[in-house]
């Protein structure tokens, strides 16, 4: 079977400021991200023929491609389960890539999440259609989960009590993401960085999430330019080559509320993925120099660093104390800042900051060499990652 392990490679970034309030609709920072990432792998609406989103996008491919002049696609596809889906348009992209489908495939997503529709405010619009994709609600909003917060907290409040760990430990995944935000000038939380006691002081949102656990609401708008790796060789001179890519779906999995499950603290689908991952990169995660880890909530840091074999069960909290994901540590993670510190834009902006530590440019760059850098979506969904390494790596 023929592999698209390392047929595809991003060759451009871009996006718009991440604000509270765009001022604009969410088609025109689609544009606007999309145009940035073509100019910035120096590529024009012409050379398009492949869209891939989310279907929680609302500004369709067509739209997009009739504002820019993109004249014709012939490739376009969606992926469901929101933040979940954060890596899988990149494996949509190489395969269609390595297949001959198409030659050069824009990702992009582009809301506003803050100024619009906010998820925190509770269930969607969609959510009251009495679909099959919704009837999960029915088991968990009369007990009062109605957003993302409240059903996560099952989660940490379970972990908390298996494993030992605390809120201070949830804290340290906050503060870290400040730190790195304080220095990104492109972040919301430039400037801004947090102590463990601002987090401790913070508001209690869902027990045992404060408000400094939970990511950003953002307006903005990212996109991620994909063509062959012989192409990109031509077209910039570090092209992040996506040598492995992978969803997953685990057993009795429901979105954001797997309660059924034997132990709920385990995500059997981000296991899948990273089992996926290390086989088709040929690696282990000894092999991994950076992560930009989905961050929509502090304690799926915790489990990711475990479930992606960083550490064993239960041992998250003391990796996270010994100082391995600071810059210096053995695995620095999310540098621009994350969800939590730079924006909140479904993870897509996390792709871009992997693409930025293959290139050598993140404002946070490691001093060692970076080679492999995992980037995850969201969890607690059905999961979706990628590996990017750097060109000419065996």
């Amino acid at each position: 079977m023929k592999s698209f392990s390392g047929q595809a490679a991003v060759v451009g970034i871009g996006a718009t400021e991440f604000s509270k309030d765009s001022g604009r609709s969410e088609w025109r920072l689609a544009a606007e991200c999309v145009n940035l990432a073509l100019q910035d792998a120096g590529l024009t609406p012409n050379d398009v023929d492949g869209m891939v989103l989310f279907t929680m996008e609302n500004n369709p491919e067509i739209a997009v491609a009739r504002a820019l002049g993109i004249p014709e696609l012939k490739f376009f596809s969606r992926i469901p389960h929101g933040g979940g889906a954060a890596a899988a348009p990149l494996q949509q992209a190489a395969i269609a890539i390595a297949t001959g489908v198409a030659e050069v495939v824009v990702v992009y997503r582009a809301f506003n999440e803050r100024s619009g529709h906010r998820f925190g405010s509770g269930p969607p619009p969609f959510a009251y259609v009495t679909t099959t994709d919704q009837e999960y609600r029915n088991w968990i909003n009369p007990y009062g989960l109605l957003t993302p917060a409240q059903q996560e907290a099952m989660f940490a409040r379970r972990y908390m009590w298996q494993y030992g760990a605390t809120s201070e430990d949830f804290g340290r995944v906050s503060v870290l993401s400040r730190k790195h935000a304080a220095t990104n000038p492109k972040a919301w939380f430039y400037e801004r960085p947090i102590t463990l006691d601002d987090h401790q002081n913070s508001a209690m949102i869902a027990d045992p999430l404060r408000l400094l656990d939970c990511c950003q609401e953002s307006d903005g708008g990212q996109a991620i330019v994909v063509t062959s790796v012989e192409r990109a060789r031509d077209l910039v001179p570090n092209p992040a080559v996506i040598v492995a890519a992978a969803q997953g779906i685990g057993p009795q999995q429901i979105s954001m509320s797997s309660y059924s499950r034997r132990d709920i603290v385990s995500m059997p689908e981000v296991e899948l993925v990273a089992r996926q991952l290390w086989q088709q990169a040929g690696i282990t995660p000894n092999d991994v120099d950076a992560a930009i880890l989905y961050d929509a909530f502090t304690p799926m840091v915790l489990l990711q660093l475990e479930e992606y074999g960083f550490c064993g069960r239960g041992e998250a909290a003391d990796f996270i104390r010994e100082g391995n994901l600071e810059l210096d540590g053995r695995l620095p993670v999310n540098t621009h800042g994350g969800q939590l510190g730079e924006a909140y834009i479904h993870g897509v902006n996390g792709v871009a900051e992997g693409v930025r530590l293959i290139r050598g440019t993140s404002v946070n760059q490691p001093n060692k060499r970076v080679e492999n850098v995992l980037v995850t979506g969201g969890t607690a969904v059905p999961h979706s990652a990628l590996v990017l390494r750097t060109d000419g790596i065996s």
